[in-house]
């Protein structure tokens, strides 16, 4: 795992890898840095190429005010750069986290966050955090 910093201003349209831009990973709040861990960039590629389908996200790099208002956690992996919630077209939710959990090899993190009744589509949460955290949402 290595943490870096880009300039979404100067960075953003920079590739961390063949599928990801710094962009992706920015905060929606368009504060500038972007924190981004190497690992978790890694981890998208692996379930890109598992897919063989774009993996999207929704939430990557989170401000300590824009987790606030997300309902983010107190210590949010958003927060380190070490998250992102994804979506990838045509796969379940159970079906991108068990790839996620395959690949993370009992560690890291893994949230399922289903369709729902107010939540016209689901997602997963992946992170790179050195222990194993499972939940749903």
């Amino acid at each position: 795992m290595a943490l870096q910093a880009y300039s979404l201003a100067r960075d953003g349209e920079a590739y961390l890898s063949p599928h990801f831009r710094v962009q992706e990973f920015r905060c929606k709040d368009g504060s500038d840095p972007v924190f981004v861990d190497t690992a978790l960039v890694e981890l998208l590629e692996q379930l890109r190429a598992h897919f063989g389908k774009a993996v999207t996200i929704t939430s990557g790099y989170r401000t300590p005010a824009h987790n606030a208002k997300a309902g983010g956690t107190r210590f949010s992996q958003h927060l380190y750069g070490r998250a992102a919630d994804i979506r990838v077209q045509g796969a379940s939710v159970e079906e991108v986290a068990a790839c996620a959990e395959r690949l993370l090899h009992g560690c890291g993190g893994v949230g399922r966050y289903p369709a729902k009744a107010g939540r016209a589509a689901g997602w997963v949460h992946v992170d790179t955090r050195a222990e194993k955290a499972r939940w749903r949402g």
